[in-house]
């Protein structure tokens, strides 16, 4: 594994998860695994308006999945379930080399390394896939 996996920007994003703690009374709460690492992500939401207004998480990741986790935590309060599921598809589109856009979710360029690894890919997209999928459950 390359040293530039694991670099220091990636280690102190995994060290500081915003929002990382359950909600008391969700209005839906989704859990994604990764089958490849085991890896595992509960996002918790609620939402106010057609947007989201509260997150909590439950992390048990690699750094990787820390690291993208506290990157959709930090920008995803005030976005719409719509805007979290293009997120989603964008960031598996560019996982997958389908595309080399990363302008559109602040920081994942940190995450750029990691593509070339595609065992990894599984729990890069944790946190993205479990938060779009919460809120489009919860402004159902």
């Amino acid at each position: 594994m390359s040293a530039s996996l694991y670099n220091n920007d990636i280690l102190r994003l995994a060290a500081n998860i915003p929002h990382h703690q359950r909600l008391a009374d969700p209005q839906a709460s989704v859990e994604r695994r990764s089958p490849t690492c085991g890896s595992r992500i509960t996002a918790d939401v609620r939402m106010a308006d057609g947007r989201l207004a509260e997150m909590g998480l439950d992390v048990k990741a690699c750094a990787l999945g820390q690291a993208s986790a506290a990157l959709m935590a930090a920008q995803a309060i005030g976005l719409t379930a719509d805007e979290l599921a293009e997120a989603r598809d964008k960031l598996a589109a560019y996982l997958s080399g389908e595309s080399d856009d990363l302008d559109f979710w602040p920081g994942l360029a940190v995450l750029a390394p990691a593509r070339s690894y595609p065992a990894r890919h599984p729990s890069i997209r944790l946190g993205f896939e479990a938060i779009a999928e919460a809120a489009r459950m919860a402004d159902a």
